[in-house]
């Protein structure tokens, strides 16, 4: 089982925001995480570092809950890669979540995008042509609160990403514990 194309291997790595909070009166945009959200944006940081799937390139939604959770995720890590906040990551469809993730440099080998579901869980089931263990029928039951899935696949420049192309390699979803103000990874992960 490999990742479809020629070319370098590339990673796509998608990280749903976490928990987030609905604060009566509070826009939708401008919503902040919850007390869960809060502890599980870190364990989803240090989830990612103990996988060995830190980033060349981030790019994050611009609402609240999205910019909080790539915030605790990162604090996790001892450098942050570079992020772009991306108004079009709000409410994205799987075509615009693929217009984004095609228009990143050719010399990022690993990408992150940080945004929220239906699209991200659509993308995933749609750029990934084979997981093992049956981790793409989990994906399709559910993609919750700071999910992560990971994809792997060869092509000379992120604008040849096409879907079927790739291969999901890893799943989780990490959660935090209420006694350890660090977040834990929980028992969640899933390796595919």
């Amino acid at each position: 089982m490999s990742a479809a194309g020629a070319g370098p291997p590339r990673r796509l790595v998608v990280l749903r925001h976490a928990k987030s909070a609905w604060p009566q009166g509070v826009p939708d945009h401008e919503r902040p995480l919850a007390p869960r959200g809060l502890r599980d944006a870190p364990a989803a940081g240090r989830a990612l570092a103990d996988a060995g799937c830190l980033p060349g390139l981030v790019l994050c939604s611009t609402a609240v809950r999205a910019r909080r959770t790539w915030e605790l995720a990162s604090a996790r890590w001892d450098t942050a890669p570079p992020v772009r906040y991306e108004p079009r990551l709000y409410a994205a469809d799987v075509p615009e979540l693929l217009a984004v993730a095609r228009g990143t440099p050719a010399g990022v080998g690993t990408l992150l995008l940080v945004g929220h579901n239906l699209g991200l869980q659509d993308l995933v089931l749609d750029l990934a042509a084979d997981a093992p263990g049956g981790a793409l029928d989990g994906i399709r039951a559910k993609f919750p609160t700071s999910a992560v899935a990971v994809l792997t696949w060869h092509g000379p420049a992120w604008s040849d990403l096409r879907p079927g192309a790739a291969l999901l390699t890893w799943t989780a979803v990490p959660r935090g514990r209420e006694d350890d103000g660090r977040g834990g990874t929980g028992d969640d992960s899933d390796r595919a």
